[in-house]
């Protein structure tokens, strides 16, 4: 696996009609900030040159210690979309479908460039059919994440396009249950198995697999932490991702500091304190290799 989105901004239910309600956009920012303050404070990144983003590598990665069939249409989702999670949320409730069908619907369309510099990567977006989860609300969180500056894009050397299902690409993001994610990472020589399950997200080649049990659920060391599921998902989202554009486990640089996106944070945090982006400051945050 392992070997978060900037928590939606824009409110959905309907406009109150002609009362003197707060526009929506200034009520999401006010919401917004307020989350904000329950993050956890870390800290700032005051020495080492950015890092030179490696070319993508063949080996198989995972966060921790099959056959399905990978098909489906890329026709938007008709599943109900689980709900967004509130900024302050350290968790979804209710149950977490365990299986799906074992294909997946690709979010349709395709995206701005990400980034400016850098060798241009196009990858699709899908989510499993009968998850639970809407593909297109799955892409707007990959694509917010990945569109950051504090994510690789920042790094300056690569630049990122989603595409949809049927367009050629060289990676794919799923989101999937714990039993098709398992399956998946294992068809990959990845084993996400942690007390007898399906427990972290990996990356095979050409896969970034996101186990939907993380994805609802966040893991101890962050709901620990008070730190929003929101946030979760953005670390795990550029967690993959870097392993499959060539980055590989670190350890934490500083106790007490900021944890590198590539320590296997879902498991240990090493003494560093969470956070989901590959670079701090202006500078990629990067930790001794494991």
């Amino acid at each position: 696996m392992v070997k978060i989105r900037t928590p939606a901004a824009g409110s959905r239910e309907p406009g109150a009609g002609r009362r003197r309600w707060l526009p929506a956009t200034l009520l999401a920012a006010v919401v917004l900030g307020a989350g904000a303050l329950l993050l956890p404070r870390v800290w700032s990144v005051t020495s080492g040159d950015p890092a030179v983003l490696p070319s993508p590598v063949t080996s198989r990665t995972a966060e921790g210690p099959g056959l399905v069939q990978y098909g489906g249409s890329p026709s938007p989702s008709t599943s109900p979309a689980s709900p967004l999670p509130p900024v302050d949320a350290l968790s979804l409730p209710g149950k977490v479908p365990t299986q799906g069908s074992g294909t997946f619907t690709y979010a349709p369309g395709t995206s701005k460039i990400f980034g400016t510099t850098g060798t241009l990567r196009r990858f699709r977006v899908a989510v499993e059919k009968g998850s639970g989860e809407d593909v297109r609300e799955f892409a707007a969180t990959v694509e917010a994440t990945l569109g950051d500056a504090r994510s690789w894009t920042g790094v300056g050397q690569v630049r990122l396009q989603r595409v949809p299902g049927g367009a050629a690409a060289s990676f794919t993001v799923y989101l999937a249950t714990r039993t098709t994610a398992g399956r998946m990472c294992a068809n990959g020589g990845v084993n996400i198995t942690v007390g007898g399950r399906p427990y972290t997200s990996c990356r095979t080649t050409g896969r970034a697999v996101i186990n939907l049990d993380r994805w609802r659920l966040s893991a101890p060391t962050y709901t620990a932490a008070k730190v929003p599921l929101a946030v979760y998902r953005q670390y795990v989202i550029n967690h993959e991702v870097g392993h499959e554009l060539g980055r590989h486990h670190e350890g934490c640089p500083r106790a007490g500091g900021p944890a590198p996106v590539m320590v296997q944070q879902t498991l240990t945090l090493r003494g560093c304190v969470p956070y989901a982006w590959p670079r701090k400051g202006g500078r990629t945050l990067r930790g001794p290799a494991l």
